[in-house]
């Protein structure tokens, strides 16, 4: 692909960024969400407190203006992000009597404010922000101690899986998923390496900590379990929704922070995975936890993350296997299905909700291969997005999928996550694609980079949770193929691969992880 057809992508991946955002700011704002067809704001539903879909997500607190905010940083667009910094600051309050969803606004309001923060304080983005006095990192700390009860007043180290912001947990909200309970390391981790409070990493990762300790004999993590009891009530398991971003975590957990522990726990669960739950079409399928015993055939659309994870563990080949995979499922509806069932070759839920996760994992796979291959996928996503759900004033989600029927919704992540990573994919002078740190995106996509002065590494080696013996803190290298047991990739090829993902920045752990020692 030429220099200025990939020019030509980013310009219009920033100008379906813009639509998308100048859209919700004329016509929903201060709304959580925009209505894509009537050109309205979408607010939290007080009349039906059993629509989950929609009070699972929103709180009033400008839940698209949040999410986005880094997403005008990533494009280089100061003005814009200054804009949209004073309008969370002159508007968004977190002392409100309303029961939110613990992961959901961990995930697109903390991760947003704590991301937008910390390009606002950076000059290496060319988006530092002048008279800024850490706002932003004041309204993630309110909003981080509103979240805290969720985890303090648990029977377990399991959190409740809602919160009320003024009121605290709710004690009869018990069953909680792997991913619900497992994805807040990184977030609540680096709240607490900004403010100095640590009780935020200690829950978060205590956590993710009780959830492994329940994983069965196989190494594998169920679907839902209970905070009160830490027993399981959902067994079924696999890479998707209920589990994904707990397996993520664990692994991204180490490239931030650097814990030994993490990489251990993720080595342990990526090897089960691949013996378990991969079946030999290369399907990841479904499985009972404990017996392995398949119970579906079929994989869902958050599935399709799961080789972006494969290539920052550097399994190349089972990430280009499983993305091509889900490439096919695209070209032949223009969009991943919510649910396809690969036993009967068909839909299983016939929606798109202009989910990230597909973008995402082609993204990931250009920076690792720079094969344009993976540009190509790019623009066809990009051209399908436009032509399938364009409206006047914003993106409209698919359902039913297969008539390309257009729904009165756009859920935050298409800013903050979906046009993001197009956007990356082109823009290969982009600072972030050429920043050799341990900085990575949350599995809401915002962009986390610890500054120097707060990245305080710990004696890990006095404070492990996996390791019987303390000192024992030696780690099993993760790009390794355990089917056929020799590493996939030369050393010259590892090291081509970390100079383009920029995974770490201690060189001790880059020899760690690449297992160049």
């Amino acid at each position: 692909m030429s220099i200025k057809r990939k020019n030509e992508l980013k310009e219009k991946t920033k100008e379906m960024i813009y639509h998308a955002f100048n859209g919700y700011m004329k016509y929903a704002f201060p709304s959580d969400e925009l209505n894509p067809l009537t050109c309205t704001g979408k607010d939290r539903t007080f009349d039906d407190v059993n629509n989950y879909v929609m009070n699972d997500v929103m709180g009033n607190f400008t839940l698209t203006l949040i999410d986005s905010l880094d997403t005008l940083a990533v494009i280089g667009d100061k003005k814009e992000f200054q804009k949209a910094v004073e309008n969370v600051i002159n508007t968004v309050n977190f002392d409100v009597d309303l029961n939110v969803q613990l992961f959901e606004v961990n995930i697109r309001v903390l991760g947003g404010l704590l991301s937008a923060h910390l390009f606002a304080i950076n000059d290496e983005f060319g988006v530092k922000l002048d008279n800024y006095n850490n706002e932003l990192l004041d309204l993630a700390y309110d909003l981080g101690k509103r979240l805290l009860p969720a985890f303090t007043e648990s029977k377990t180290n399991i959190p409740y899986t809602k919160i009320n912001l003024k009121k605290g947990a709710l004690k009869d909200e018990t069953n909680n998923c792997s991913a619900g309970a497992g994805t807040f390391i990184l977030e609540f981790g680096t709240l607490s390496r900004l403010t100095g409070d640590m009780r935020f990493e200690d829950y978060a990762r205590k956590a993710l900590f009780e959830i492994w300790s329940k994983r069965s004999n196989l190494d594998l993590l169920g679907n839902t379990i209970d905070a009160d009891t830490s027993n399981w009530s959902y067994s079924v398991t696999g890479i998707g929704a209920g589990v994904d971003s707990a397996i993520e975590y664990m692994l991204k957990a180490y490239i931030l922070f650097g814990d030994p522990d993490y990489l251990e726990m993720f080595n342990k669960s990526y090897k089960s995975i691949l013996n378990i739950v991969k079946n030999k079409d290369g399907i990841y399928t479904k499985v009972n936890m404990h017996t392995g015993n398949r119970s579906g055939n079929y994989m869902d659309g958050l599935s399709a993350f799961f080789p972006g994870l494969q290539v920052l563990m550097g399994d190349i080949d089972n990430a280009i296997h499983l993305h091509q995979i889900f490439t096919e499922l695209w070209r032949k509806y223009h969009a991943i299905p919510e649910l396809y069932d690969f036993n009967f070759k068909r839909i299983a839920v016939n929606s798109y909700f202009l989910r990230p996760e597909f973008i995402e994992s082609t993204y990931m796979l250009y920076q690792a291969t720079k094969d344009p291959y993976y540009l190509n996928i790019g623009e066809m996503i990009l051209n399908d997005i436009e032509r399938l759900c364009r409206t006047k004033c914003g993106y409209a989600q698919l359902s039913p999928l297969t008539s390309y029927n257009k729904e009165n919704r756009m859920e935050s992540f298409l800013i903050s996550e979906s046009l993001k990573y197009l956007y990356l994919l082109f823009d290969e002078d982009n600072n972030i694609n050429n920043k050799y740190t341990n900085a990575l995106f949350t599995t809401e996509g915002h962009f986390i980079i610890l500054p120097d002065s707060v990245y305080n590494k710990k004696d890990y080696e006095n404070s492990s949770y996996l390791n019987t013996n303390p000192k024992n803190t030696n780690i099993t290298c993760p790009n390794i193929s355990y089917n056929i047991g020799k590493p996939l990739l030369s050393k010259n090829e590892k090291m081509k691969i970390f100079s383009l993902l920029h995974s770490y920045s201690d060189e001790n752990l880059l020899s760690e992880f690449f297992c160049l020692k």
